[in-house]
């Protein structure tokens, strides 16, 4: 829960540094993060079962199917990347977060 704290505060202050306000850009960050708890359980249930899953049917009727979630999680990724584009959010450099670069 920290991290998507983390995650939603870096894109609000990210949003005040660009000059972006309204309920709508801020529903739009809470859309972002519902993504990314679906990302996080897809990338759970690749984990736990794999990308390819058994199926039985009956006694003599079983095999393998590909996964469902890696296609979820690809979709889920680039919806998550469409977001952050409409809210024009781009990698900050540490200066812009101030922090100081290491030597």
């Amino acid at each position: 829960m920290a991290k998507e704290k983390q995650i939603r505060q870096d894109l609000l202050d990210q949003l005040e540094r660009n000059g972006t306000h309204g309920s709508f850009w801020e529903d739009l960050i809470e859309d972002y993060i519902s993504f990314w708890r679906i990302k996080n359980d897809l990338i759970a249930d690749i984990e736990d079962r794999g990308v390819s899953i058994k199926w039985q049917n009956s006694e003599d009727s079983f095999g393998y199917k590909k996964n469902d979630s890696v296609n979820n999680l690809h979709k889920t990724n680039t919806q998550m990347l469409k977001i952050l584009d409409e809210l024009g959010i781009e990698p900050t450099t540490k200066e812009e977060v101030g922090i100081p670069n290491e030597m």
